[in-house]
């Protein structure tokens, strides 16, 4: 193929990948996005291969974060020229992952099948790469895809990243296919079929718990505005006081200010002495450092945010200026100190702040051992970055948790998506966009270990990197093997 023709198609693919996500949950899209990429790669030269990685993680990544443009333009000032030229230069750093992968795969394993399987383990090892170096950033990884359709029954034993090599598989199976390989192809399509067939049942119920999960619906260029502060809490004051259920869940920083600097009087007034409720507000001080956390109103119990966001919580050394320049509030925060749950109602409730849900690896923790979570509890606010596309894709990286550890959760969130998951990833309860108000859920507790828990808790990520590493190994190894001797 031309190199012209093979980059065309790879801007495209990368643009159908995209689309394989929520709202659309077209999972099959996605390894039909990936399987034309193999396609073009398979024979071409390690420049081309590279090129085209580099162009299908762009256009995926670009089209896929454009929402970044929002908090950057509309709530930071930026020129919306700049804003959209740094969402530019964020998906080009974050496809070079790709492009690297592919190019090198390119350059040491020769054109044709051995290529194609060995891109299996070059993808995972990309997406592993993009997912954990630099603080991680895995928005979108390709595996996020299947929390529907047939690749779902492998989530509790493989998880996310697992999912992603049978995914890369199922699309090399398909170039195999049409090229009528068909001793190779068959295999590489139905073994992902197989956690069809996989037992699903890990975890028990621990009972059920109401929870009152309120949506705020402040805009974000009103949230830090300290003329609107005190309607603000009382529109939050109001709200908690409607709530009907055991635990009242509010959003990640509803209280936009350090707990230090909110006076006494008006924590009262949000608090109910007959109603537990989890607030979103900031601890520590400019000393020791802001922690994004949520409060335990009449506990003792606190929750500081773990992983921060980069450029939004923490600044990036050298990056000071354009962190400055979108005034974004406490910019530089400091990080959480444990990952306890919360016992309350009967259950064991572990707050997840924000993006924190995007990594299960940080998390595994709470959901093995006597004193796992029964309920994950995500707060979020979305209202930097719009309605369209963000909160469906953070909404399905819930359901993945969901999915993986078998453990239903909640979110509150202060535009959307405020949203129930259940243990089997089934969203059961959603609050329309923009609505202020309370989403009255039933959470079912649960408690038990899946497989994936089991051993990422013990191991980590390490059993992927090494599989994706040692399968690259034994393809090249494969292939000189079966290379034609000269005469």
């Amino acid at each position: 193929m031309r190199p012209a023709i093979a980059a065309a198609v790879a801007l495209g693919a990368g643009l159908l990948q995209t689309a394989s996500f929520a709202p659309t949950d077209a999972w099959w899209a996605q390894i039909l996005a990936l399987a034309l990429l193999f396609g073009v790669v398979q024979r071409a030269t390690p420049k081309v291969a590279a090129l085209c990685g580099a162009l299908f993680g762009f256009s995926w990544l670009a089209s896929g974060l454009w929402w970044l443009h929002i908090s950057m333009h509309q709530f930071g000032h930026i020129p919306s020229p700049l804003a959209a030229l740094a969402v530019g230069l964020l998906a080009a750093f974050l496809c070079s992952y790709y492009a690297l992968a592919l190019g090198l795969t390119a350059r040491f394993i020769a054109p044709g099948r051995w290529r194609l399987l060995a891109l299996v383990p070059a993808w995972l090892l990309a997406e592993l790469a993009r997912a954990t170096w630099f603080s991680g950033f895995p928005w979108i990884a390709s595996g996020y895809a299947h929390t529907v359709g047939p690749l779902v029954g492998w989530a509790p034993w493989i998880g996310v990243y697992g999912i992603i090599a049978l995914a890369a598989l199922a699309a090399a199976g398909l170039v195999l296919l049409k090229e009528r390989a068909w001793t190779w192809g068959l295999p590489a399509v139905l073994l992902p079929l197989a956690g069809l067939l996989l037992p699903q049942d890990f975890t028990t119920s621990t009972g059920r718990v109401a929870l009152s999960l309120v949506q705020p619906s402040i805009p974000q260029d009103q949230k830090f505005d300290a003329q609107r502060f005190a309607t603000n809490l009382g529109t939050l004051a109001g709200l908690i006081d409607s709530a009907r259920g055991q635990v009242v869940i509010t959003p990640e920083s509803v209280v936009p200010l350090p707990l230090v600097d909110l006076d006494p009087a008006t924590l009262q007034h949000l608090s109910r002495p007959d109603r537990p409720a989890l607030l979103g507000v900031f601890l520590g001080n400019a000393d020791e450092g802001f922690v994004n956390s949520v409060i335990a109103l009449g506990s003792d119990y606190h929750y500081g945010k773990r992983h921060l966001l980069p450029f939004g919580e923490f600044i990036p050394p050298g990056l000071g200026w354009f962190v400055r320049a979108m005034n974004i509030p406490l910019d530089d925060q400091a990080r959480g100190q444990h990952q306890r749950a919360w016992s309350v109602a009967g259950q064991r409730l572990r707050p997840l702040i924000c993006y924190e849900d995007l990594f299960g690896e940080d998390i595994v923790q709470s959901a093995v051992g006597a004193d796992a979570a029964t309920v994950f509890v995500n707060v979020s606010n979305l209202a930097w970055f719009g309605t369209v596309m963000v909160q469906d894709q953070h909404l399905q990286f819930s359901q993945m948790r969901a999915l993986e550890f078998q453990r239903p959760v909640v979110r509150s969130t202060n535009t959307g998506a405020t949203a129930a998951v259940d243990h089997r990833g089934h969203v059961t309860a959603r609050m329309p966009s923009l609505e202020r108000g309370v989403l009255e859920v039933t959470a079912e507790g649960r408690t038990g270990t899946t497989p994936y828990a089991r051993w990422l808790a013990a191991m980590g990520l390490w059993p992927l990197w090494l599989a994706g590493a040692a399968t690259l190994l034994l393809l090249a190894m494969g292939q000189r093997r079966h290379a034609p001797k000269a005469a």
